[in-house]
Parts: C-alpha cells; structure tokens; sequence
C-alpha cells in the first residue's frame, strides 16, 4: 500500500464517473481483480487502456483488462495511446533503444500490437504478470529495487506516477534516472497539471500542447511533459 495518506494525492474522479462507481463494482467479472483476501493494494498509474496477455505457444495475445478502480485505474481513451505511443516508437528508432514504461500498461500494449517495438512494464498490479519476461514487479515506496539488467538501459522511457504528490512524482523520477541510459535519454511523464513545477524541477520536463484524456473523466487536468523538445510532434511545447 502507498504512503500517501492526502485524498489530493490521488487523482480525483468527475461527478459522473462517481455516480457510475458503484454499477460498475456490482456489474464487472469478479476474475479480472486481485482477490478479495488480499490486503497490500498500491493504488496503480491513472493510465490508458491497459491490456493483459496469455501465453499460445510462442505468441502472445493481449486482452482488455478491465480497469479495477480499487487500484486508481483509470485508462486513457484510444487516441492519447495511439499518439503517446507513436511518439515512444519514433523516439526508439531513433536511438536504437527499447522502450521503459513505468505504471502505463497502456501504452505498452499498444506498442507491442501496433509498433512490434521492444518494451517493458514496470508495475505494481500482478494481473500483467502474463505478459511474461517484459513484466517486472514495480513499487513506487522502493524506487531503485529493480533488475540490475535494466539500470541504464533505456533512452527513452515513459512515466505515469501513481499519486499527485511530491513525494511519488520524487520517487518515480528517481526510477527513471536509474533506468536511463545517459544524459540524453528522453523522458515522458504523464500527470496532472499541478505537477508542473515538479517536472520542471526534476526532469526539467515541459507540458506539450497534447493533452492526455481517459474513457472516464476525471476531476484533474492531465498533461503530459517531455525532457526534450519535441518540436512539432504533439503540438510542440505549450508557449
């Protein structure tokens, strides 16, 4: 379970998604979420349309996963996937590099149906378990418990911090800079317009006129930052 202990530090749901809450809970399949018994839940990355996989032989297939709101999973819509994941993709051909995700299921399934591109999940929720050697167990709380085999080894890795708080966007972004490969690794961080100050400061990260939405709205503006320029790509950055 996370630290944090503020309801700000959560991202907040719309009053329609609220008042849709508790349908949802009662209607969706009871398989697609950790059991009841289980205790430690870390509220996971509010991103986009994550999908699970099963192992056929040596292919892989990738399933909608439903969103389990016990987790704070709140997936992106389909065009925030399609163009974060173009940018991710362009970025690995240029440095010949694969891709880090860290707490955006999303935007790894989407590279790996549409991109073919070489990617890793970093996250908490064992349910992407299925997706086999790319999946590493991810905690927030323990920033630099991971594989010594992934320890700057990306050039390009993506963000979606788990909370809205210092203390969570300080401790993923110390992930990202162990992962990194070198000072010119690109870095994405998708998360709210309150983090604007902390991107800066951490990653020297700025908002791209592209916003990120999800299927269910939430009460909190979204944007997504770059370490980089990416000059006309995603709208450039906001002037």
């Amino acid at each position: 379970m996370g630290s944090e202990d503020s309801d700000d530090d959560t991202p907040r749901l719309s009053a329609h998604t609220l008042a849709a809450l508790q349908d949802f809970l009662s209607a969706r399949d009871p398989a697609a979420h950790l059991d009841d018994g289980d205790e430690e839940i870390n509220p996971a990355a509010t991103e986009g349309l994550a999908r699970g996989g099963e192992t056929k032989g040596n292919e892989m297939t990738l399933d909608i996963v439903s969103e389990d709101w016990r987790l704070s999973q709140f997936w992106y819509d389909q065009p925030t996937a399609r163009a974060v994941a173009q940018e991710l993709f362009f970025l690995s051909k240029q440095f010949h590099s694969p891709i880090a995700c860290i707490s955006c299921p999303s935007l790894y399934v989407e590279l790996k149906k549409n991109y073919a591109a070489e990617v890793f999940l970093f996250e908490y929720d064992p349910r992407f378990q299925r997706y086999g050697n790319d999946y590493t167990f991810y905690d927030y709380n323990f920033p630099e418990e991971l594989p010594e085999r992934h320890h700057h080894a990306f050039h390009v890795v993506v963000a979606d911090p788990p909370y809205l708080s210092r203390e969570c966007i300080e401790k993923t972004v110390q992930t990202m800079k162990l992962i990194a490969k070198d000072d010119d690794t690109c870095f994405l961080l998708l998360t709210g317009a309150v983090q604007q100050d902390y991107a800066k400061d951490l990653l020297g990260a700025c908002p791209c006129v592209f916003k990120p939405t999800h299927q269910n709205k939430l009460g909190n503006e979204f944007l997504l930052y770059t370490s980089y320029d990416p000059l006309d790509r995603l709208g450039g950055w906001m002037k």
